[in-house]
């Protein structure tokens, strides 16, 4: 039996496995750029933060409806769970998911159908984090807390993530 955990810095859209994508991609007819799971799995070796970000990107474009967000959740909290994890503290970026069409309610209502169940269904106490993307502009970050005013109470608190290089706060 795995050790009990804490995840404290977890950004669930970067918890897309290969299966899973090409599962959503299909289901919501999109067309990922990779021949295959194995192609998409080799797709993983980063060599930077930069390489990774284009990739996690890349991958939303799965990520439409309230199910997708629930079922990518899910499946974090499940391989959670098989390694011990018992409290998970997630990040999401709203920003980017805004940006391709995809409202702030899908987003958390579809994390929330996950996490609001993770004690029961996985065994893994859970907290949301919005965060703010450091390569937009405040008046960005201002509208995305606009939008997320509906769900300050299944949001713990607040994050800044995504490109470094030229964003350092």
């Amino acid at each position: 039996m795995p050790i009990p955990k804490a995840e404290l810095h977890l950004h669930i859209e970067g918890t897309l496995e290969p299966e899973l994508a090409f599962a959503l991609a299909a289901r919501n007819g999109v067309e990922l750029p990779y021949a295959d799971t194995e192609e998409l799995r080799k797709a993983y070796l980063f060599d930077d933060l930069q390489t990774f970000l284009n990739l996690y990107y890349e991958l939303m474009a799965v990520l439409r409806t309230e199910r997708d967000f629930e079922d990518l959740a899910n499946a974090y909290l499940a391989r959670a769970a098989a390694q011990g994890v018992r409290h998970a503290e997630i990040f999401f970026d709203p920003q980017a998911h805004i940006a391709r069409g995809v409202d702030m309610g899908t987003v958390v209502e579809g994390l929330w159908r996950a996490l609001g169940s993770s004690e029961t269904q996985h065994g893994i106490s859970t907290r949301l984090i919005l965060c703010f993307l450091r390569d937009e502009s405040a008046d960005s970050a201002m509208a995305t807390l606009d939008a997320a005013k509906p769900y300050l109470d299944k949001i713990t608190g607040i994050g800044l993530d995504s490109a470094e290089v030229g964003h350092p706060r």
